[in-house]
């Protein structure tokens, strides 16, 4: 009795999953072309991520990518805000809040130069399963896939070139993180001295790098959610054959 309860268990099993890929089959089926294998689906979905990280990381890694994009602007962290609001009131002040803002937004758009290449490494093993929750998920189903299995990867690897770039030396040899440490040493000692004590006023010791990469990144992945909704809305940005026929069959289905 046992072991036949245990053979109707998986042939329950084995009939839900032969529905699912009944479904999944009918779903690309493409009027007047063969069915889209799941080789197929796999291959256009890994297309549609590599196609919107490289067009993200081409977007964001020229000059003002970053930094006249007031999506992806990455401003001071927040405990910043009192320094920016007082230091703005004294003579160069403003000046140097400004100078340490565009420095910031430089490293980003020189570390996003490397981001390319470390999405494409990313983008390994995805299963019939995964392109099915994909490609017929919500329009952001391909980049949250992309986030929940390269984001620690993609930190590991981008945070040192963030250091990198915060540590190089762009105009009249100082760095951006120079500029950093200019700007919340001055802020630090006010905060520190008695007058700042009895003001109120608290010391900055806010990791820039790890803020930089969190900020970098979250930007990063704003533009391929972008570059994902053009791929399912737009057919003049699928780019290649397999996005093609992949996403058209859901145009397809969507019009029948």
């Amino acid at each position: 009795m046992q072991n036949l309860k245990i053979k109707i268990a998986a042939l329950i099993i084995v009939m839900f999953i032969s529905a699912g890929c009944a479904e999944l089959m009918n779903v690309l089926q493409t009027s007047g072309t063969a069915a889209l294998t799941e080789a197929d689906v796999v291959a256009g979905l890994k297309e549609a991520l590599i196609t919107g990280a490289k067009n993200s990381a081409g977007k964001l890694s020229v000059q003002d990518g970053y930094y006249r994009d007031l999506a992806v602007k990455i401003l001071l962290p927040d405990e910043a805000k009192v320094i920016v609001d007082n230091l703005s009131k004294l003579p160069g002040g403003q000046q140097l809040v400004d100078d340490v803002i565009l420095r910031i937004n430089r490293a980003a758009e020189d570390a996003a130069r490397e981001v390319a290449p470390i999405f494409v490494s990313g983008i390994t093993q995805m299963t019939i399963s995964d392109a099915f929750n994909i490609l017929r998920g919500p329009d952001n189903a391909a980049t949250t896939y992309l986030r929940s299995t390269t984001y620690d990867q993609l930190y590991q690897l981008y945070k040192p070139k963030i250091q990198a770039s915060t540590e190089k030396k762009i105009i009249g040899n100082i760095s951006t993180k120079d500029s950093w440490n200019t700007l919340t040493s001055k802020w630090n000692t006010l905060a520190n001295s008695i007058a700042g004590r009895i003001a109120g006023l608290t010391p900055v010791n806010t990791d820039l790098d790890d803020f930089l990469t969190t900020k970098a990144l979250s930007g990063m992945f704003l533009k391929v959610e972008g570059e994902e909704l053009k791929i399912r809305k737009e057919v003049s940005a699928r780019v290649t054959p397999i996005l093609q026929r992949v996403f058209g069959s859901l145009d397809q289905n969507a019009n029948q």
